[in-house]
């Protein structure tokens, strides 16, 4: 059964609601098939959050949501045993971080600490508490919400973190006519605060989702284009901008993405353009410049952007 169309419909679907940003679309749905986690950061009012609860009603898989504060504890997130004084025993309650799509909202507003609650979760799709781990779903994926870290009251991700993360996507304000044509839907009575009124279709199932996974993992690379990532990552780390380069789970997470790119443009085949295509998204919170760069006003996009023109293509 061929899958692709049905995430053709997905995209097309999530774009009727999220006007304007087909590029964020796109590489939402790269992510939902590579199984990587998803930073969206841009400010206040953009769709950050309506974008990921939209997208989970499509899917129809089961959505939990985490709005971060100060005051978030880890077991707020995880969950915790409580003691039953009728059965004189501890009972598990399970925190939001047991669903498959998991929307931890303005992720950078909580302190450190409650931010390392997601960090097993994320890597190893699992939790442990009180020393028993315990599976997460198979589809479990995380979706952050942030502000820039200009705004207040905002902790940095550690690198650590970060780095769990397979992209991280900028919602920059939509184009006139997109923002025009959200007037036009307020208008007519489109209210994106109540998505059960909008009645958005399930388009995908989780079951079908995880077979797609199954068959991204199928396209092949050649050894050339292997090569080619390899040389890239290998540059991160040589580049004199650049104190900290891409680690070997990005270079793993590049190749799983590449190769669900090129399954979504119906190929079963990875070429150099699929490479180049997510390098921003998938570096861009990454890497770290040095401060001399910094103090001469290079940014990060432009690094790599930079980066990439100076590593040869393979024909």
């Amino acid at each position: 059964m061929n899958l692709t169309p049905i995430f053709s419909r997905l995209a097309q679907a999530l774009s009727q609601v999220v006007i304007g940003q087909t590029e964020l679309v796109h590489q939402l749905m790269i992510a939902l098939l590579s199984g990587g986690h998803v930073i969206l950061e841009g400010v206040p009012g953009t769709g950050k959050t309506l974008t990921v609860k939209a997208l989970a009603q499509l899917v129809q898989a089961d959505f939990r949501r985490i709005q971060l504060t100060p005051d978030v504890l880890p077991s707020d997130i995880l969950g915790t045993n409580i003691f039953d004084f009728n059965t004189r025993s501890f009972s598990l309650k399970r925190g939001p971080v047991f669903t498959e799509i998991l929307l931890a909202d303005e992720i950078n507003r909580t302190p450190p600490k409650t931010q390392a609650a997601l960090l097993e979760a994320m890597e190893e799709q699992q939790v442990t508490l009180d020393g028993e781990s315990m599976r997460l779903a198979d589809l479990f994926w995380v979706i952050a919400t942030q502000n820039s870290l200009e705004f207040e009251g905002t902790y940095p991700l550690p690198e650590a973190q970060l780095d769990r993360f397979l992209f991280k996507l900028l919602v920059d304000y939509p184009g006139e006519k997109a923002e025009k044509q959200m007037l036009l839907n307020a208008q007519a009575g489109l209210q994106t605060k109540r998505l059960d009124l909008a009645k958005l279709e399930p388009i995908a199932t989780v079951e079908q989702i995880l077979k797609a996974r199954q068959a991204v993992r199928s396209v092949e690379v050649s050894e050339p284009l292997l090569d080619y990532l390899l040389a890239l990552v290998q540059r991160t780390r040589q580049f004199p901008d650049l104190s900290l380069g891409a680690s070997p789970r990005s270079a793993v997470a590049w190749l799983q993405a590449s190769k669900a790119n090129a399954w979504l443009m119906g190929r079963n085949f990875v070429t150099p353009d699929d490479v180049k295509s997510i390098a921003l998204p998938l570096l861009r919170h990454r890497l770290i410049l040095r401060p001399e760069a910094q103090l001469d006003g290079l940014k990060m996009d432009e690094v790599i952007r930079s980066l990439l023109g100076q590593v040869a293509v393979p024909r």
